[in-house]
């Protein structure tokens, strides 16, 4: 199957991620994430590409960058390349260190914009971690002396750097999401699902009115959740899901 040629962003804005292939581990620690880091400033330099925001993961790494001349492909491809060579010579590991070809999503509004920053610092809280008490993301660089980031976009938009602990703890409407994968352990699928549902647990759907759970049914499908993956976030039956669905479709014609 031919490759989809990506999206391109008539801001210049795209959020990257980039994950270990077979979701396997690509910082095995700190070591890894200063290396990372360091070529990612001379990838982002050579290429005159301009990072707004980035938190690294275990297994995956979120980039989001200003790209004007488009330049990001042959930045990223410089960057896979270097680094895979460095994490196969010091742990050993052969074959594929990322898992195929980066992920890209154009960023074109404002408001999306600063939902991404927020999405991308949000990442740590997954895993237990608080946005400021986590070493390895942008997080650091807003709240104090920025070091490979350009905060000048977001900065100008919410007001200055003072108002960006409030801002980021703004998020409880945000519907952003990176993309919804084809496959999707529990936990992914129940971040995915609680973004897109606002905060609130999916699992909670279920205990809800038929038309407010309609609603969130309707959210979930919207954002691109298949009925099975709205099944297994929300517990309710796939039968239930499909009828009230197509009730609501039929009513509207």
């Amino acid at each position: 199957m031919a490759r989809q040629p990506r999206q391109r962003s008539q801001s210049g804005f795209y959020h990257v991620m980039v994950r270990g292939n077979g979701r396997q581990v690509i910082f095995s620690n700190d070591t890894d994430r200063r290396a990372f880091l360091h070529m990612l400033r001379t990838c982002l330099g050579d290429n005159g590409i301009e990072l707004i925001a980035w938190c690294l993961m275990d297994n995956h790494a979120h980039l989001l960058v200003s790209d004007r001349d488009a330049e990001l492909t042959a930045m990223m491809h410089a960057l896979e390349t270097r680094y895979a060579r460095y994490f196969n010579e010091t742990t050993g590991h052969v074959g594929s260190v990322f898992q195929g070809r980066f992920k890209s999503k154009a960023i074109e509004t404002d408001a999306y914009l600063l939902q991404a920053v927020r999405y991308i610092h949000d990442n740590p809280r997954d895993r237990g971690y608080a946005r400021d008490a986590y070493p390895w993301s942008s997080y650091g660089e807003y709240v104090g002396t920025p070091s490979i980031v350009d905060p000048k976009p977001v900065l100008e938009l919410i007001g200055g750097r003072e108002r960006f602990a409030a801002f980021s703890e703004e998020g409880g409407r945000d519907t952003y999401t990176f993309a919804i994968p084809a496959k999707l352990d529990d936990g992914e699928l129940m971040q995915v699902a609680k973004r897109l549902l606002r905060g609130m647990a999916p699992y909670l759907v279920k205990t809800l009115p038929a038309k407010k759970r309609l609603a969130c049914l309707q959210a979930l499908k919207q954002a691109g959740l298949s009925i099975r993956k709205m099944e297994r976030a929300t517990g309710l039956g796939r039968n239930l899901i499909q009828r009230e669905l197509a009730r609501e479709a039929n009513s509207a014609q």
